[in-house]
């Protein structure tokens, strides 16, 4: 039995990634602008649906690969969360279980493709202290989280 992403009968199971990656004097996290619904337009991680059978790493691998060209391996789990976007009337539009993955990149040149309408890599500390390209507090946090456990796998 299948789900509807939008208004579906249970929450979807999703995964999403923060590539790091040192570029001389700063660090830099892989960003793509969605080009669907929800949140189309937006500058986000990379990631989407898991799809049945699959485990977590497999579908970062899979949409990563989909969404970017590059091909990664998945470290370990940042955070696990919910993304619930209500219509005007109450009612649930979009749920999504996303389980976002520490990544590094294995091989690949970026470019969108996908579901993501661009793909870029952005200067962490652009993001965190000034705002640049005007992340969710979530995705804030998350690639905070990353950084700190991205230092003790040194």
């Amino acid at each position: 039995m299948s789900s509807s992403r939008e208004y579906p009968d249970r929450p979807i199971p999703g995964v999403g990634a923060v590539v790091l990656r040192r570029a001389e004097e700063r660090v830099e996290v892989l960003l793509v602008r969605r080009g669907t619904e929800p949140m189309a337009g937006s500058w986000t991680l990379p990631g989407g649906a898991i799809e049945l059978g699959e485990t977590v790493s497999e579908a970062c691998v899979r949409e990563l690969k989909e969404e970017t060209g590059l091909s990664v391996e998945t470290l370990e789990e940042v955070e696990t969360f919910d993304i619930i976007h209500r219509d005007a009337d109450g009612r649930v539009q979009y749920h999504y279980v996303i389980v976002d993955m520490l990544c590094r990149v294995s091989a690949g040149e970026i470019r969108a493709g996908s579901d993501a309408s661009e793909a870029v890599w952005a200067d962490v500390r652009r993001i965190l202290e000034h705002g640049d390209f005007a992340l969710t507090p979530r995705a804030c946090r998350v690639i905070s989280r990353a950084l700190i456990m991205d230092e003790g796998l040194k």
